[in-house]
């Protein structure tokens, strides 16, 4: 796998990092409230396990899993969802917490749905922001560190399945998806 990295963006050291960081800003807003971390699978499930352990009030989780991508590096723009909420979510405050806020399009999808559902708020949580590939207005009340247009994959980031178990950010030689 390493052999297919062009160089690496973010160590797993300054992930950590921004990961500590994002987990004190979210425990100072949201003290004394709960709230539902929804991890967005399969790509935030590492930032996820992380996040919450970062995270030093009273909180819960639960998982959503959808598709645009399939093995393309492109969004195809239609969001299916594989697998829903396994709780109401009326009355509570919820954070969607996702790898990489790309083109906005899945979790424009993901908010206008959960929204019909009554939850005191939304917000999303993105340890990566990538604005310049933004299609729909959709932004992140809490984003980790703002990353060039470049195919990166690692901590979750994948490229066809792989690579999610890099423990640091890297850039995929474009010749591999290419």
């Amino acid at each position: 796998m390493l052999q297919d990295i062009q160089n690496v963006l973010y160590s797993e050291e300054q992930i950590h990092a921004i990961v500590a960081d994002l987990g004190a800003q979210i425990s100072r807003d949201y003290a004394g409230k709960n709230p539902l971390l929804v991890s967005i699978l399969k790509g935030s499930v590492v930032f996820m396990a992380d996040l919450m352990r970062a995270i030093t009030i009273p909180c819960e989780i639960d998982f959503m899993a959808t598709s645009s991508y399939g093995a393309d590096v492109k969004t195809s723009g239609v969001v299916k969802l594989i697998k829903d909420l396994d709780r109401s979510i009326e009355g509570r405050h919820l954070i969607i917490v996702e790898d990489i806020l790309d083109s906005g399009m899945t979790l424009s999808y993901i908010m206008e749905m959960l929204e019909t559902r009554d939850p005191a708020d939304i917000r999303i949580c993105t340890l990566f922001d990538k604005p310049s590939r933004r299609q729909v207005n959709v932004h992140a009340a809490y984003a980790g560190i703002e990353v060039p247009d470049e195919f990166i994959v690692g901590y979750g980031l994948d490229y066809n399945e792989k690579y999610r178990n890099l423990p640091f950010i890297g850039v995929l030689k474009p010749e591999i998806y290419g």
